[in-house]
């Protein structure tokens, strides 16, 4: 699932009652909009009810706004069965009921306008009245929507590293455009990330403020070049230890790829480099073979550099990660 397109076409051919999208969600969280409209002038001015980010509330809602809510429920499954099915399928009562949804959207907004967080139920989060135009306006702008993620973070917290994760998916050709990439990643704090944020698009509302770095640009690409060379490597070294596996007539095929997997950390690092040599290697052996022990505990680096058959990979902290450690945080 990439794109709303994969959503209505596998829905269609499965049947199911919901499709979840893993990695197109992570680059464009606003992927599932366009259920609740087209992003048309005639659609813009439609008024949509979405789940309002807040605090579950103690106030329970009267009976003219529960019935209402569930009329829109109702529809909301007949809007579904005419995307699937074709609006050919619906009885005369469906497309009847079908015919009220924006009278009931307005009736909502009327009594929302002096309670505007409206309780469903004890167990339920409440519902907010907002603009098609609102929504799609935050959606086609990926800074707006990467600050409008940093307000649901202050909110809702979690861990820096995936409030950088989901900030790099959602900006990473702003980042990269900005040459950001570097800043965002070696933040510590939401505070500092949304200051990044706020620079690029300061940028943008700015040209003249952002200058091209070419060490940067530089140090970018050999990271880069490095990224691909070490990608290339571990596939290789993958391949090589499956063949091992197959040869020995094991019957878990990536049982030497489990062994020395462990990416070092930097407190373990710091705590190796106090030891004697053979307490070093007697350590890296058993935890971290698979990584190369002079690129991280030789003052001097790895001197084998591009010809090293292990894996030059940075020790991992606070912000550091490979893609693949966490896909939705």
């Amino acid at each position: 699932i990439i794109t709303y397109e994969d959503v209505v076409d596998n829905l269609k051919s499965t049947k199911a009652d919901g499709v979840m999208s893993a990695e197109g969600i992570l680059d464009n969280p606003a992927l599932y909009l366009p259920q609740l409209g087209d992003n048309v002038d005639s659609a813009k001015s439609r008024m949509v009810s979405i789940a309002d980010p807040s605090p579950l509330s103690d106030v329970k809602c009267d009976k003219k706004t529960r019935k209402l809510q569930k009329k829109l429920r109702e529809i909301e499954k007949i809007e579904k069965k005419a995307m699937l099915d074709g609006e050919e399928s619906l009885n005369n009562d469906q497309k009847e009921k079908l015919a009220t949804k924006q009278d009931s959207l307005r009736r909502l907004a009327e009594i929302e306008k002096n309670e505007p967080k409206v309780q469903k139920g004890p167990d339920e989060p409440a519902t907010k009245l907002v603009s098609l135009a609102e929504l799609y306006k935050i959606a086609d702008d990926p800074i707006e929507m990467a600050l409008e993620y940093i307000s649901l973070v202050r909110r809702y917290p979690v861990k820096i590293r995936s409030v950088i994760f989901h900030t790099r998916r959602i900006l990473k050709d702003a980042l990269k455009q900005y040459q950001s990439m570097e800043e965002c990643v070696a933040c510590q704090s939401v505070d500092e990330v949304e200051k990044v944020i706020k620079k690029m698009k300061n940028y943008r509302a700015n040209p003249e403020m952002f200058v091209y770095d070419r060490e940067k640009a530089k140090r970018e690409k050999e990271a880069l070049e490095n990224k691909r060379r070490e990608e290339g490597k571990r596939k290789a070294f993958e391949a090589r230890m499956i063949r091992k596996a197959k040869r020995e007539g094991k019957k878990d095929l990536e049982h030497y790829l489990r062994i020395g997997a462990e990416i070092p950390t930097v407190a373990i690092i710091k705590t190796l480099k106090a030891l004697e040599r053979d307490q070093q290697l007697e350590r890296w052996k058993k935890y971290h073979s698979q990584h190369c022990m002079s690129y991280h505990l030789d003052p001097e680096g790895c001197k084998r550099d591009r010809a090293c058959a292990f894996l030059h990979v940075s020790a991992a902290g606070a912000t550091t990660f490979v893609e693949s450690d966490e896909v939705a945080g």
